[in-house]
């Protein structure tokens, strides 16, 4: 039995391809992730 599986098409650390929106086509066609982007901003408390 084989299974239908997609790989990924996008390089680790290709952080430009996560800022592009999705099209209209992928959004019609719940084609998309939605990312979540968290930064952590220490500031020095002296």
């Amino acid at each position: 039995m084989k299974k239908n599986k997609k790989e990924p098409v996008v390089a680790p650390g290709d952080d430009d391809v996560l800022k592009q929106s999705a099209t209209k086509k992928d959004k019609k066609e719940v084609d998309f992730t939605r990312v979540t982007a968290l930064s952590f901003d220490e500031v020095d408390p002296s």
